[in-house]
């Protein structure tokens, strides 16, 4: 698929009409539809009540430093919520990870919009708040016992002025459909406290991401995800944004080049891997010639939650990028040693 055959919104408005359909399909690069959740509809009026399970909304956030990648999760299900936070490091090649379920997401409230308010879940013990402004995001965590020591994050994620986001909306067959803000590359500021590792966080060389997903998909899903946050040699931010493998992207696909703050829009990515062998490496290149780059992991994170109705496996991976993307103008962008990370995901929920 071509960039130029993509659509690009530039309308702000709702997301969904009064009969729950899209109002509008394709690719923007800021937040513009207002995700009108309760306009939600695809069951038939009878079975209306039961809307509410079938709506799937999250909030990730992770942090990528030299050493260390933390994140944080907030994520409402319909019949179950989640909240994890796991941190890698990457010399020990080691991830600490723990995560609650809570029925029915009691407990867990998320912001209607990507742009402002509050995300939240505390239940007396572990408590993790997500901020969003116009120009910062704070994230508090404070979790008693994380894998054996008590966990403590204060972590502010800045947004300068005119950062583009990698933002989709396409249909998942008959009145499903994907909402989703990506935003890469936020300088991040604060603190990581996880006994007595501490992470000093300098927003020169720290940079945040966002996942921000709202939407209604089909019981078994499936994705491949692709990102990174870093710096190129002469001081530039570079983000990657890659992926494939739900939804009708006929309209837009969510492969992006952000550098220094701007969306550079990719079209088609094809991604090679060995499902048997998540640890070889992986090729990502577009028939355009505008990416080709070599993803090198040097470790899994595999996540697995069986619920019986919901069930979920996730295979992470962390490594390094090698290899070159093309801008809009058609300038070429060497990648070395871009630490990011791939995961495929199959879901039932």
């Amino acid at each position: 698929m071509n960039p130029s055959h993509q659509r690009e919104l530039s309308q702000p408005g709702p997301l969904l009409d009064a009969h729950g359909n899209l109002t509008q399909v394709g690719w923007a690069r800021q937040p513009i539809l207002d995700a009108n959740l309760e306009h939600v509809r695809f069951y038939p009026a009878i079975l209306r009540p039961l809307q509410r399970f079938r709506v799937k909304c999250w909030d990730y956030y992770g942090i990528t430093t030299s050493t260390h990648f933390f994140s944080a999760t907030l994520a409402h299900l319909g019949y179950a919520g989640q909240a994890f936070v796991y941190i890698i490091d990457f010399a020990q090649r080691t991830c600490r990870e723990q995560t609650l379920t809570i029925p029915l997401a009691r407990g867990i409230h998320l912001a209607p919009r990507s742009t402002e308010g509050e995300s939240r879940f505390d239940n007396g013990r572990v408590e993790l708040r997500f901020q969003a402004g116009s120009d910062s995001r704070h994230l508090f965590v404070e979790w008693p016992s994380f894998a054996g020591a008590d966990l403590n994050a204060d972590i502010t994620l800045h947004m300068l002025e005119g950062h583009e986001s990698t933002v989709i909306v396409i249909p998942i067959g008959h009145k499903r459909f994907y909402y989703n803000r990506k935003v890469n590359c936020m300088p991040a500021a604060g603190r990581i406290q996880w006994g007595e590792i501490r992470l000093d966080l300098d927003p020169q060389h720290c940079l945040g991401n966002l996942d921000w997903g709202r939407g209604v998909w089909e019981y078994r899903s499936f994705w491949v995800w692709a990102s990174a946050s870093g710096l190129l040699p002469d001081g530039r931010t570079l983000g990657l944004n890659l992926g494939f493998g739900f939804g009708d992207t006929s309209a837009a696909t969510e492969n992006t080049l952000l550098l220094n703050g701007r969306i550079h829009k990719l079209g088609q990515v094809d991604f090679a891997y060995d499902q048997r062998n998540f640890m070889h490496p992986w090729r990502m290149t577009s028939p355009d010639g505008r990416l080709s780059l070599e993803f090198t992991p040097f470790m899994e994170r595999v996540a697995r939650t069986n619920l019986l109705i919901i069930a979920s496996e996730v295979h992470q991976m962390f490594g390094h990028y090698e290899g070159r993307v093309v801008t809009d103008e058609g300038e070429t962008i060497p990648v070395q040693g871009l630490i990011g990370w791939v995961e495929e995901h199959h879901a039932r929920w």
